[in-house]
């Protein structure tokens, strides 16, 4: 089942989205040249990692709101309301120095008392006080780490609350050795800006700036990466620019960074092209430079872009890609922007000098369908649009298998040929938050199949030409679902109208109401945790070994981490499904049937078998004899 790759059901925001509202600016200036820049000065916003940091006041210095249309911009500190100054657009004033972390709310024309739209904490959940960070106070040790590059990644993706049994920052730290032992090189944590309540997947934050502070707010966060980087491990963070949620969410009171010129499935768009969208666009630059300043990541994943809808000569995207660029320049290091998109659409990493938005790689929907449909047998929703061998094997050549091709699923043509590009463009996967968790019932690839066929797909991504990415628990086979969870309990209203909203929408493919998982549920969170003790198991420890062998072979041959997709031959049967992919001396050999197959092999050599996941295969120099349901790797 697909929700359009937002990590949300379709219908989800449209409950309640009268109160979207603002948030105001307290950050310093982002330029010398005046507050109403619209580019940010680097040499300001940067770390001097190198060098110790005196510690600064608890509270920004000056505090700035922008809210162009108010009259009167006041803060409340401690019961005490100070009044702002106006300049232009902005609102500003000097406060005074505290010692220790003080909360404080922004007031727009006498009006409510409303957190910060730019607080870095809200402590006590959306809707209360803001406090003020000061990010100079935390003590680094990764001022020497640089990343590895993104073309040599093998990305694992995790949920905070679900990955350790703390469900916290601090929890996550203690498995990080289990992720080194298995070889990945870049943690990928779902968003963790603040949303409503103390569950949820995060892609309904409303505090774009601040750290969900049930998982350990901002220090833990910096905690988290920085034992990341100790460890040699990357950091990626999924942020959501496409829409905000509907419970705590207060941009629209300070000023217009929503527009009715636009509709999303959530309602009204962001205002990435209308009138002062200038500020509106700067609001999200900035959330980007603060990550990778403050928080020290690697890359930022960008959640579903195609439902950013942007007009503007310079998309929001290549902006984003162009001060990004400048800002790692400026560090002396990569950093990176990966997409998500189901556009099929090349100008996403096309670097923005030739056209394109300049993104480093995006998700390839298409590798994961394909495979998936294959493995599975599954063709219901968009999967109907596949199941055959020869889309995997494209998908195999070409991250695109809908390039302009007309898709029954869409009732149109989709996609267009992605020429030229390298497959370190693409991060692929066979499973993932998304695939997973919008699936009535959170099931996972092993819940679907038998062992064998899941370590058949296993081989296919870690073997591939492209980034490949593994979810949570599917390294062990984990028997955990991730089920969709979220915790609007104080909002009776909401929290009912999204349960029936999500049951609606599985009734279409059949499930009964009573068969799809409350989100509101505490004991659906409780059941997507992942149940570590099941790694010891010996059929759990077959798996994670299967995968840490398949990474250690991609690791050490040169065929296997080009991406070049011109040097790779894919050949196959439908009838007798087996397929054969060949890379400069390294053969994987699949078959998908229950039977035996024997496949001749393309060169007359000596062959070694590197790797299989059953018995040792019969190999000769002509042909291959392979297990049901098996798959091989074979060196010369």
């Amino acid at each position: 089942m697909q929700n359009g790759g937002f990590g949300l059901p379709r219908g989800y925001w449209r409950v309640n989205h009268s109160h979207l509202a603002r948030m105001s600016e307290e950050g310093k200036p982002l330029s010398r040249r005046g507050m109403g820049s619209t580019r940010p000065d680097h040499a300001r916003l940067a770390v001097k990692r190198s060098q110790p940091q005196k510690p600064r006041r608890a509270l920004p210095k000056p505090l700035r709101v922008w809210a162009p249309e108010a009259r009167s911009v006041e803060v409340l500190v401690g019961g005490e309301r100070m009044a702002l100054e106006r300049v232009d657009e902005w609102w500003t004033v000097d406060l005074p120095y505290a010692g220790e972390p003080v909360d404080y709310s922004i007031i727009v024309d006498g009006g409510p008392a409303l957190p910060d739209p730019r607080s870095n904490w809200q402590p006590r959940g959306v809707h209360q006080a803001s406090r003020a960070v000061d990010h100079a106070a935390f003590s680094w040790t990764d001022e020497s780490w640089r990343p590895g590059p993104l073309s040599s990644a093998i990305i694992y993706e995790l949920h905070i609350g679900t990955f350790s049994p703390e469900g916290t920052f601090d929890g996550a730290i203690k498995k990080l050795d289990h992720l080194v032992r298995l070889g990945v090189s870049h943690v990928e944590v779902m968003p963790i800006a603040e949303f409503p309540g103390e569950r949820g997947w995060g892609y309904d934050g409303v505090h774009l700036f601040a750290v969900k502070h049930a998982y350990g707010g901002p220090d833990g966060f910096k905690r988290f990466v920085d034992a990341c980087h100790a460890k040699g491990l990357a950091v990626v963070l999924d942020v959501v620019y496409n829409h905000l949620g509907p419970s705590g969410n207060y941009l629209a009171s300070f000023g217009p960074y929503f527009t009715e010129r636009h509709q999303t499935p959530w309602g009204s768009a962001l205002n990435f092209d209308g009138r002062k969208s200038h500020e509106v666009r700067r609001y999200f630059c900035d959330n980007a430079i603060q990550w990778f300043r403050d928080y020290h990541v690697d890359a930022l994943r960008l959640d579903a872009i195609h439902a950013i809808i942007d007009a503007s000569a310079v998309p929001f995207l290549q902006q984003l890609a162009m001060e990004v660029e400048e800002y790692a320049a400026h560090l002396g290091k990569h950093l990176y922007l990966i997409a998500e998109s189901d556009l099929n659409d090349p100008r996403v990493v096309r670097p923005y000098e030739l056209g394109g938005y300049g993104l480093h790689a995006q998700w390839s929907d298409d590798f994961h369908h394909s495979l998936h449909a294959v493995i599975t047998g599954e063709q219901e929703g968009y999967y109907s649009d596949f199941g055959r061998l020869k889309d995997l094997a494209k998908a195999l050549c070409n991250p695109f298998v809908y390039a302009g091709r007309l898709s029954n699923y869409r009732a149109r043509p989709h996609g267009r040929p992605a020429v030229e590009i390298s497959g370190h463009k693409f991060v692929i996967c066979v499973q993932n938050h998304d695939q997973v968790g919008n699936r009535a019932q959170g099931d996972r690839l092993c819940m679907l199949v038998n062992r064998d066929r899941a370590k058949m797909a296993a081989a296919i991504v870690l073997l591939s030409p492209f980034i490949p990415m593994l979810f949570q628990g599917e390294e062990w086979a984990c028997s955990s679902p991730f089920q969709y969870f979220v915790d609007y309990g104080d909002e009776p209203e909401l929290a009912a109208a999204i349960t029936e909203g999500r049951r609606r929408e599985f009734a279409d493919f059949g499930w009964q109401p009573e068969d799809v998982p409350d989100p509101q549920e505490r004991a659906t969170f409780e059941r997507s945790r992942l149940r570590w003790e099941e790694v010891a198991e010996p059929a759990h420890a077959d798996v994670l070994e299967w995968h840490r062998r398949l990474i250690q072979v991609r690791r050490s041959m040169p065929a296997l981490t080009t991406g070049r997709l011109d040097l790779i031959d894919v050949r196959y049967d439908e009838a007798e499904q087996w397929l054969l992919v060949e890379r400069e001396g390294v053969t994987i050999a699949c078959n998908f049937a229950d039977e035996e197959r024997q496949i001749s092999l393309r060169a007359q050599r000596p062959y070694k078998v590197l790797l299989a996941s059953k018995a040792p295969p019969q190999v000769s120099g002509e042909s291959i004899v392979l297990a049901p349901e098996s798959v091989a790797v074979l060196g010369e």
